[in-house]
């Protein structure tokens, strides 16, 4: 998917995890950002907060995610007006995934993962720049450094993890993988999503 001009675009060749816990979901990142072969920005804000229960990672072109998670904010802030309920996780994501597919042919550089919490419990989605939407059981990644991350995920995690535990677990899978994948770095990003909202908050490098 990345062409030759790729070298001019702020890109977020990233790793960005999304695992349930019992009563949530907690999503993580790394903020590196890079232009080339140049690391453009290292506070780099790769966990965007959609709604009050709903938080989307994004990886890719940074100018195709931040104008993509603009609109569906948008429009989830505008169907809250008119409804007076908060679109659920499946919702926002299938949203996600129409507004993708109608640019199949001029596609948006992004793999998105959208987490959150609805009335139905915690919810994990992931999305491809072409608009597949596969809702996961416990846990995915992606971006550049998600092998490496999905060899912790595999190994550490389990059924009904509290959300102290989801939130180390994450914490080591995108340290792990930003050891391992040059394309990664910088200060950690941990949102933790339950039924009181989205809380982010960025650790040290």
């Amino acid at each position: 998917m990345m062409g030759q001009n790729d070298n001019h675009r702020l890109m977020s060749h990233t790793t960005t995890v999304a695992v349930k816990v019992n009563g949530g979901v907690i999503l993580g990142t790394e903020s590196q950002a890079s232009m080339g072969y140049l690391v453009a920005s290292d506070t780099a804000p790769k966990i965007l907060q959609i709604t009050d229960h709903t938080a989307m990672t994004i990886s890719g072109s940074v100018a195709d995610a931040q104008q993509l998670t603009n609109n569906i904010r948008a429009i989830a802030q505008l169907e809250a007006l008119e409804t007076g309920r908060e679109l659920t996780v499946k919702a926002i994501s299938r949203l996600t995934s129409s507004i993708l597919f109608r640019n199949r042919m001029f596609p948006l550089i992004t793999m998105l993962i959208v987490g959150g919490v609805d009335k139905k419990g915690g919810h994990i989605y992931m999305l491809d720049p072409l608009g597949s939407m596969l809702e996961e059981e416990e846990f995915t990644a992606t971006g550049s450094g998600s092998v490496v991350a999905y060899g912790v995920l595999e190994d550490e995690y389990r059924d009904n993890m509290t959300i102290d535990e989801g939130k180390e677990l994450v914490t080591r899978a995108v340290s792990a993988a930003r050891k391992r994948d040059i394309a990664s770095g910088g200060a950690i990003q941990i949102a933790i999503i339950n039924s009181e909202g989205v809380d982010i908050s960025r650790e040290q490098v």
